[in-house]
């Protein structure tokens, strides 16, 4: 099959429109068939709050364009590539906004995949996790324009945001999110609202999350099917992310031509699903039910930049939330 057509949108930028998704894969199997993914449904973000939340409803997802101010989502970036730089993960001469891996760099060294498999070397350990207490970061988990946002689609006169949050960057090629439904890693507490903001353009290619269409019945079947399956133990055994009953490392697969498969045939639903990708700028978000169907898709693209994005959960204020969630953000990469 031919490349897709890429149209630059300013020369200065790299940031695409194509009218074809090019080949996407997880982090380990093939690309999935073409027929098989889709584009992700753009909302504006001066569409009507009634609006949004019908197709949030209907769709499990609302991936909303241009919601936070480019240049604040761009200063992140650029802030947090500085207090990178000493772990020689930008290609020298480089500006950091850009993020362009250095790609002789030992790929361990640089994952940031929810700390597992952290670097052995403790000062570079210090430097992934003080990422999330950089005052530019948590100005913008307080930004007006995102959090006002939240209250007014949710009707939550007031929110509350879990301290753990996930600022994690990946590599070209390297290890990235396995495919999960997000209850997996929160089954205390209440449902909550989980926002996913790309910090940085992130094309489908580029490692940007794909969204099992319509999953939201698979994955509360799912955690019904879980839950009869743990009756035997305790309600801590229950909520542990390693008992015996989850799969390693709390994703459902890391193939995600695998985990399709096997979903159509446990699935009693006749309707074709696809997995739904974009290409993503800074300045979007991506909102998603907890039981909505997700992973990341493989970076494969040849422009070799970081992805870097944040992962945040979101109660209304009141509500019942996971405990072990609630911890200082320094602890981000203790087990729960």
């Amino acid at each position: 099959m031919a490349a897709p057509h890429l149209t630059p949108v300013a020369a200065d930028e790299l940031i695409y429109e194509r009218q074809q998704l090019p080949k996407l894969r997880s982090n380990y199997g093939g690309h999935l068939n073409q027929s098989s993914v889709g584009w992700l449904k753009k909302t504006p973000a001066d569409t009507s709050l009634d609006e949004m939340r019908m197709s949030f409803e209907a769709d499990g997802y609302l991936f909303i364009k241009g919601l936070v101010p480019r240049e604040d989502i761009l200063d992140v970036r650029q802030r947090c590539f500085e207090h990178l730089r000493s772990t020689d993960i930008l290609k020298a001469g480089t500006e950091p906004e850009k993020g362009i891996f250095e790609a002789t760099q030992d790929p361990v060294v640089h994952n940031g995949v929810c700390g597992r498999d952290l670097p052995e070397d403790l000062e570079r350990q210090k430097l992934l996790k003080s990422a999330h207490t950089l005052p530019v970061y948590l100005d913008f988990l307080e930004h007006s324009d995102f959090r006002d946002f939240i209250r007014r689609l949710m009707g939550w006169d007031k929110d509350v945001i879990l301290k753990r949050t996930f600022l994690r960057h990946t590599i070209p090629n390297g290890l990235s999110t396995g495919c999960h439904y997000d209850r997996i890693c929160l089954r205390a507490g209440e449902d909550f609202l989980i926002a996913w903001v790309p910090i940085g353009d992130c094309a489908a290619d580029e490692g940007g999350l794909m969204y099992l269409e319509g999953s939201t019945d698979i994955g509360v079947a799912m955690g019904e099917e879980y839950m009869e399956s743990a009756e035997y133990l305790t309600p801590e055994e229950r909520i542990d992310l390693l008992n015996q009953n989850m799969a390693r490392d709390e994703q459902l697969s890391h193939n995600v031509v695998e985990l399709d498969a096997n979903i159509k045939v446990k699935s009693s639903s006749s309707k074709r699903r696809q997995w739904l990708a974009a290409d993503y700028e800074a300045g979007d978000v991506v909102f998603h039910n907890p039981y909505m169907i997700h992973g990341a898709v493989k970076d494969e693209n040849p422009l070799a930049r970081v992805r870097l994005v944040t992962d945040l959960r979101y109660y209304r204020e009141g509500s019942r939330v996971d405990e072990r969630w609630k911890r200082d953000v320094l602890r981000l990469y203790d087990r729960l």
